[in-house]
């Protein structure tokens, strides 16, 4: 359903993602609006990398709900502003990850929403088409 790959003639992917996603079969999508490193609690370290790993957990937050894994993860987008230690960034999202190598896009811009806020994740994903698990139906 979901094939990742990397074709010949483009130069592979500078770190843990691929270069493309072919979703085949009936699916159901998923579109996760930016999800940043605030906790539950209101929390919101000044630390990028935690922000990071605050935003990563939300996205996880938003799969669980829709009855849906990480595996099913066809394409993140990430935007930090600001710097943001690029070694630590890949480590963490390297951890988060594991194995998997969805889709990327990385950018640095100069602000988001509001000026506390280093880091927003959107992701996509796309599993079988079956109902959610979790997700509370439409009324």
């Amino acid at each position: 359903m979901n094939t990742f790959r990397n074709p010949p003639g483009i130069a592979a992917p500078l770190a843990s993602y691929s270069h493309q996603a072919e979703i085949t079969g009936p699916v159901r999508w998923l579109v996760v609006s930016g999800q940043i490193g605030m906790t539950p609690a209101g929390e919101l370290p000044e630390d990028p990398v935690e922000q990071l790993g605050i935003a990563l957990d939300n996205v996880t937050a938003n799969l669980d709900a829709a009855g849906m894994r990480r595996e099913d993860l066809v394409k993140l987008t990430f935007y930090f502003a600001g710097e943001v230690d690029v070694r630590r960034r890949r480590e963490r999202l390297g951890e988060w990850l594991g194995g998997l190598r969805p889709c990327m896009t990385v950018m640095t811009v100069a602000a988001l929403a509001t000026p506390a806020l280093r880091v927003e994740v959107e992701a996509l994903a796309c599993a079988e088409d079956v109902p959610a698990a979790q997700g509370t139906p439409r009324t």
